[in-house]
């Protein structure tokens, strides 16, 4: 394609010397790109050849090593030569820049990380895990630390991260803020300590750590310091910039610094006059020859021409709006202009003429008085001043000083309009006369001061009033008079001119730009302000020429023509004549570069190398240039190179550049990269769908070859291009070349598949979800890819169909990197045990949910449009884990339990997720553990009958714990089986209702047969055991009591089931225990009543009017005579009475129970005291033996006592029963009182009282 930039000639055809100079690359007027490394070739068809290198081939004798060499280094010298060439358009493009500014508004981007930062940023993590550090850290901050040390810095994502370029610390420290945001909400609520200061104290703990012992006040500096150069760049910075990206040298960017007078700003701007008048001229030819890039459409031709002509009317805007100055005080007059005026109709008048009242200047005058020389005439001590003022001016005076020492130094500052001004300074001494009223005046001196006038002191010869006897008096002054901004150049010219200036004459003249494209030539008299003529230079032509005969004055010669207009000019040396015409060059905007005659004879000499001492510096650099080879790279004409080209090679470079520097900039360029870039393609007419096409495509290249690259970057480049390509005008041109449309559709296939292949890993390619919304952004450009214009949405299901497809491969991709990961292999050659492979699935299963919990923090957010989608692909994830899931259990061997952990991990995981509870693979979970769970419970059901009926066989009721070893055991291995089922959490309902009835079943089965066995051994107990007094409660009587205890504990734990029409087990079971609680109290007591029934029979023997107590009251009388005969019966009420407190005191202390010790002891007490009673009825007609009554007086005495000490209720005591008693023992008490020998201090009356006697 051929791109209009600038020309110097307004010809058809190019002047053979510029074709030869032509450079960069091959002309794409075919449609086909060029390739990035080649350098374009002239119209003409001629390449640039190396300097001092032959162009033919090497001889026929060369090796092909040589051939070789000769090539390579051909092309090396091309590709320089092609980079010194683009190298100076971006200078110019700094230097002056009218189109583009420095964006402020851009993201600040990060520093990135390196692999050495990153490790050793491991190390630093590493050692405060290892206590090496005197950081203080509470447990949850070192384990959520070593959360993300293990999962985060040791993770291989983020090596790959590190090496795309696209991590930074700011993304560490992300990661870490949303991993410990979870573990301070799970942490419980501390008063005075909110949940926000843990976090942040946290945050400034892992800061501490990943700064390590660098000072941060340096590190800060660093940091704004080059935060500043992200975000702005000096001229100096941009040029050091492209230096390194074009591999430019120092000493070669002098030389064309230099060359190219870019400290100039007049003639950068003329440049760019020219410029644009050849992109115009070029704009012409392309109409009159027809050379039009391939459109799209025919008609886009005559289109073609007029965005040409457009684009340069802006760019002639835009240098237009420039200030003439910056921080000038005048103030300039704009010229108005059309946009199809003046340049584009060169031959016609501007009617936009200037008049003298345009043409303002605005100048500074500093005089400097410093000594006066001569005055000898005063007295020493006289007092002498100076006064100085610009006419028309105010005046101003110095200090006083004495006539021996005249000396000042003093400033005065003036400003004036004038050109030419008139400066008096004058001498005065003051008047000793009384009379006198002026000062008097010794002399004065008159300067006409210009632009051009040497800056430092000099001696003035000064005119001596009348009354002063000093002839030679001198006054040292220097005078410095500031040339404004827009006065290019100033001195005395002789001139002459058809319309102006008609009279040969020496005038002084000033070089005035009044805006961007109107300069005035105007001559001026001596303290005027306005312009006696000007001459209006839009359509001169400046250059030298020769003597002109007939016209006396000026030595050297130069003219300005027009058509129908010479002025000629003559100036006195060579040096001030280059300086006016390389002025007035700029001011014209010519196409034409003028030529010294001095510099057109040195060219035609071959010795002659070194500049003229004469010529001006700007001529010396040019000579300098030209020495070293610059001088065709700095005349190269822009319009004769292919900028398309030229700016792909340099965007290339510079994203090159950008993407090895130290920031995280995910391909986006700095603010001065941008800059740059910006003013290249206003200046030199690249096309804007061009400019992205290009960004495009080298985005694609570093992103294809694993760089780290924003998808809102390409998602806004993509954007523009395809609306530029369906005819949407972004940047108002409205023209599609062929090209371009073919170069789209190529990189829009490329981006999809580079798009699709991204989701598909999307785990590796933004790992933990950075950088972040990278991943959101890439689904909405991949959406915006598969549109096929810029109107029509795409159906979603054609979006959905892709993106599920892209993470169905990604569920293979990332179950193989984890099984790599894990180092799950066939294990080919070598026998793995099925412990071993459980344990690897187990910890494969960890891994996988890992992955997903990952996923889900870290993704589901970008894939919130497509959580259906996110929810397959977790499905086809597990559904790959689970054939080497089946694998591993498939070799486990019969009735092994060792699987269980993994059903318990995998279930923990996925009932408690909305997505995946009872999907296909929590089903097929189900599906191959019910089976075992079914049969595991029926295993332990028998284990547990079988342990019952053999340990209850060998119980000795030793008690254990809560009560006997067998029922700990039954006990404990129901709670185990139940707590187990429990712990396995079934997800579906229905069978885990079932097994939690069977279990409730099975355990209400295995407490009946238990207590049943319990109430069979503490009968057989009992029976076996002494019916005397001498009985004592054994301890296995308490632990069956405790068993019972336990039983009713367990039950209500074990047997009841949440629905109350399942409680049918707990109560059958309670009301077993409760029965048979009943039954073992009743067969106590009734062993208790037994013993007691042993103690009345004993005493029956004294029943009055038998045998036995006839002799036995006689045998006692006659001992008793001569021996001290003991009481009878009274060892056998302590005996009683000792047995019924050691059976307490068993069954109070080792029965757990105080419900059933009450229980025994109420009913204990109602049976015995009912049985004495009855005793006592059937000897109503009796009258008790003395012995009969004292030991039933102390038998319920003391049972009284005892058991209201053991907490009877007085109901129970005082029942009739006992009244009953209690009178007949007191009638007897007092009838056997008056008998002989009495009661012997035996009496009932104490029985409600405290008795000390044991």
């Amino acid at each position: 394609m051929l791109d209009p930039s600038s020309s110097e000639e307004e010809g058809d055809e190019l002047p053979p010397e510029l074709a030869r100079k032509a450079a960069a690359a091959p002309r794409n007027r075919g449609g086909a790109r060029p390739a990035p490394g080649r350098t374009c070739e002239p119209p003409g068809g001629a390449r640039l050849q190396p300097r001092g290198r032959p162009a033919s081939p090497s001889p026929p004798g060369g090796s092909d090593k040589e051939k070789e060499d000769l090539e390579k280094m051909r092309r090396e010298e091309e590709e320089r030569r092609k980079r010194l060439q683009l190298y100076v358009f971006v200078m110019r493009c700094i230097a002056y820049p009218f189109n583009a500014k420095q964006p402020t508004d851009m993201a600040r981007r990060q520093q990135k990380i390196s692999k050495q930062q990153l490790q050793t940023v491991k190390e630093r993590f590493l050692s405060f895990l290892n206590g090496e550090t005197q950081i203080v850290a509470d447990e949850a901050f070192i384990n959520a630390v070593q959360s993300y040390y293990e999962v985060f810095l040791k993770s291989d994502r983020v090596c790959r991260m590190v090496q795309s370029g696209g991590c930074s610390a700011s993304d560490s420290r992300e990661v870490f803020k949303k991993h410990i945001e979870k573990r301070v909400r799970s942490l419980p609520e501390i008063d005075g300590l909110s949940k926000e200061t843990v976090l942040s104290s946290w945050m400034a703990k892992f800061d501490t750590i990943y700064r390590g012992e660098e000072d941060p006040r340096k590190q800060q500096q660093t940091l704004t310091t080059s935060a500043a150069s992200e975000l702005i760049l000096s001229k100096d910075q941009l040029y050091e910039m492209f230096q390194q990206i074009l591999g430019i040298k120092k000493f070669e960017h002098q030389l064309l610094y230099n060359a190219c007078q870019l400290d100039n700003p007049d003639e950068q701007a003329a440049q760019i006059r020219r410029e644009l008048d050849g992109r115009l001229q070029m704009a012409d030819q392309i109409a009159r020859g027809g050379r039009f890039p391939r459109f799209s459409s025919r008609e886009m031709e005559s289109v073609y021409i007029e965005e040409l002509r457009s684009s340069v009317n802006l760019l002639m805007a835009n240098l237009e709006s420039m200030p003439v100055s910056k921080g000038g005080d005048f103030k300039l007059q704009k010229l108005k202009r059309g946009h199809n005026t003046s340049i584009m109709d060169m031959g016609q008048e501007d009617e936009n003429t200037l008049s003298k009242s345009d043409v303002v200047l605005s100048f500074t005058l500093e005089v400097v008085i410093m000594e006066v020389h001569g005055l000898r005439s005063l007295a020493p001590n006289r007092i002498v001043y100076c006064t100085m003022e610009v006419e028309g001016g105010h005046k101003l005076q110095t200090d006083q000083a004495e006539a021996s020492k005249p000396t000042w130094g003093t400033q005065g500052d003036f400003t004036t309009t004038q050109p030419l001004p008139a400066v008096k300074v004058k001498l005065f001494t003051e008047s000793t006369g009384v009379l006198a009223l002026e000062d008097k005046e010794l002399g004065r001196v008159v300067l006409h001061p210009t632009p051009n006038s040497p800056k430092q002191s000099e001696l003035h010869k000064m005119s001596v009033s009348k009354g002063c006897t000093d002839g030679d008096l001198r006054i040292r002054l220097a005078v410095r008079m500031d040339k404004p901004q827009n006065m290019k150049h100033c001195g005395y010219l002789w001139a002459i001119g058809k319309n102006v200036w008609k009279r040969w004459k020496k005038r002084f003249f000033v070089l005035v730009q009044v805006s961007q494209y109107t300069f005035a030539m105007c001559s001026y008299r001596e303290k005027k302000a306005e312009p006696v003529e000007l001459l209006q230079l839009d359509g001169y032509t400046v250059d030298y020429t020769d003597p002109q005969p007939g016209l006396d004055g000026g030595r050297t010669f130069f003219n300005a023509v027009k058509e129908g207009d010479t002025v000629i000019f003559a100036s006195d040396d060579e040096q001030d004549r280059i300086l006016w015409v390389q002025a007035m060059y700029r001011a014209t905007g010519q196409s034409h570069k003028p030529v010294p005659p001095t510099q057109v004879q040195k060219l035609n000499s071959r010795g002659g190398t070194l500049p003229q001492l004469d010529a001006p510096i700007s001529q010396f650099y040019a000579d300098r240039a030209q020495k070293h080879g610059m001088d065709e790279f700095i005349s190269a004409n822009p319009c004769y190179f292919e900028h398309a080209s030229l700016f792909e090679l340099v965007q290339r470079l510079t994203l090159d550049h950008r993407l090895n520097d130290s920031y995280s900039c995910l391909g986006w360029f700095s603010p001065g990269q941008v800059f740059v870039l910006d003013e290249y393609c206003a200046r030199y007419g690249v096309r804007g769908c061009h400019r992205h096409l290009c960004y495009l495509s080298d985005l694609l290249e570093r992103a294809e070859n694993g760089a780290m690259i924003d998808p809102t970057l390409l998602h806004y480049s993509f954007a523009f291009c395809a609306s530029h390509v369906h005819g949407n005008r972004p940047d108002g041109i409205g023209t599609v070349t062929v090209e371009e449309k073919e170069r789209f559709e190529e990189i829009k296939e490329r981006l999809r598949v580079l798009l699709e292949n991204q989701i598909t890993h999307f785990r590796y390619c933004f790992p933990f979800g950075r950088p972040e919304g990278a991943l959101k952004a890439t689904l909405s450009l991949l959406e915006r890819v598969l549109m096929r214009d810029i109107v029509t949405p795409v159906p979603q299901e054609d979006v959905k169909s892709v993106i599920g497809r892209c993470l169905e491969q990604a569920a293979l991709v990332n179950y193989q990197r984890l099984s790599e990961y894990a180092k799950l292999e066939e294990n080919v050659g070598r026998l793995v045990t099925p412990a071993k492979k459980l344990e690897d699935t187990i910890r494969l299963g960890e891994l996988v949910i890992e992955v997903l919990q990952q996923n889900e923090e870290h993704h589901a957010e970008a894939f919130a449009w497509w959580s259906d989608l996110m929810v397959e692909h977790a499905e086809i994830f597990l559904c790959l884990y689970s054939a080497d899931m089946d694998a591993a259990l498939e070799v486990q061997p019969p009735d092994s339990w060792d699987s269980f952990p993994l059903f318990q991990l995998l279930n923990d995981y996925l009932r408690v997720d909305y997505n995946l509870c009872n999907g296909r693979f929590h089903k097929h979970l189900q599906d191959l553990y019910a089976p075992l769970v079914v049969r595991y419970v029926d295993l332990m059901e028998s284990s547990i009958a079988q342990s019952i009926h053999r340990g209850f066989e060998r119980e000795s009721w030793e008690p254990v714990n809560n009560g006997s070893g067998t029922s700990e055991d039954l006990f404990w291995k129901l709670d185990a089986l139940q707590t187990f089922i429990r712990d396995l959490h079934w997800p579906e309902e229905e069978f885990g209702k079932h097994l939690e009835m069977r279990l409730k079943l099975m355990s209400s089965d295995m407490i009946e047969s238990c207590v049943k066995r319990t109430r069979a051994a503490f009968e057989a107990k009992l029976q076996r055991s002494s019916r005397a007094t001498d009985f004592r409660v054994p301890q296995s009587i308490c632990t069956m009591f405790n068993v019972m205890v336990d039983a009713r504990a367990q039950s209500a734990k074990l047997c009841t089931m949440d629905l109350e029409q399942e409680r049918q087990y707990h109560s059958q079971i309670n009301n077993l225990i409760e029965e048979t609680v009943k039954e073992m109290i009743t067969l106590l007591v009734a062993k208790f009543v037994v013993i007691l029934e042993s103690v009345l029979a004993k005493l029956s023997r004294y029943d009055e009017g038998t045998l036995f107590s006839s002799f036995l009251s006689f045998t006692v009388k006659a001992a008793s005579k001569y021996v001290d005969v003991p009481k009878p019966g009274m060892d056998v009420a302590d005996g009683y009475v000792t047995f019924i407190r050691n059976s307490q005191d068993m069954l109070r202390e080792k029965v757990s129970e105080e419900v059933y010790v009450e229980r025994l002891f109420d009913q204990w007490y109602t049976s015995s005291m009912n049985l004495v009673g009855t005793w006592l009825t059937d000897r109503m007609d009796l009258q008790l033996h003395v012995y009969q009554l004292k030991i039933l007086i102390r038998i319920v005495k003391k049972k009284y006592r005892d058991f209201r000490l053991q907490g009877v209720l007085d109901s129970t005591l005082n029942s009739k029963m006992y009244d009953t008693v209690k009178s007949r023992l007191t009638l007897e008490e007092a009838t056997a009182s008056v008998r002989e020998g009495g009661m012997q201090g035996i009496s009932m009356r104490d029985s409600e009282e405290e008795d000390d006697d044991n």
